[in-house]
């Protein structure tokens, strides 16, 4: 059973996601929430572990701590939410949670260097944006992200993350991912996609 610091902590997070997450997503049709829960569903679907669940559950949540406008990206502007929502959610969580959600974005530029065909399935924001975090990667580039050792787990975490953008889809609420972010919290286990 979870002790009343744990509780507190993840009722933090969902109380975050509950009160910001219900914003427009960067030119999106979905909101933030919409979006993180759709991440985490297919996480979920996939049968990945809990780290890694909580990861796509919580991998956006840098966008709804920093304050830029929505429209940041079109003024040419990277809010660097990936290193804003790592460094967040590293007062609980240990480097299976937090490094996923902080190489979220180089993995976008990794795997339009690497696979031909996923640059089609990037949304237009998700094509714009990426011109402010740095563009495709160069070969070197994308040689020293797939040396990381949570990248194989950012690569998926981005694919989630390019399909969890659909209109009125049915996934779980925040509730459901309670005992998910309980066992995720400080390494509560081992971590395997």
């Amino acid at each position: 059973m979870a002790d009343m610091s744990t509780e507190k902590n993840v009722q933090e997070l969902l109380d975050l996601l509950s009160a910001k997450g219900n914003d427009t997503y960067f030119g999106e049709e979905v909101s933030v929430l919409e979006h993180c829960l759709q991440c985490a569903y297919f996480a979920e679907q996939s049968h990945a572990s809990p780290s890694t669940i909580a990861a796509a559950l919580l991998h956006d949540i840098g966008h709804i701590l920093h304050d830029l406008p929505e429209d940041h990206t079109r003024q040419g502007k990277d809010g660097w939410h990936e290193e804003i929502g790592a460094r967040y959610l590293s007062q609980w969580f240990d480097e299976a949670v937090t490094e996923p959600v902080r190489l979220h974005v180089a993995a976008k530029r990794y795997l339009c260097a690497t696979d031909p065909s996923y640059i089609a399935k990037l949304s237009d924001a998700s094509i714009e944006s990426m011109k402010v975090q740095g563009g495709i990667m160069s070969s070197d580039e994308a040689s020293a992200f797939a040396a990381l050792p949570a990248a194989t787990r950012a690569v998926q975490l981005r694919r989630w993350d390019e399909e969890a953008k659909i209109v009125d889809l049915k996934v779980p609420g925040l509730q459901h991912y309670l005992p998910i972010l309980r066992a995720a919290l400080m390494g509560a286990e081992a971590d395997q996609v």
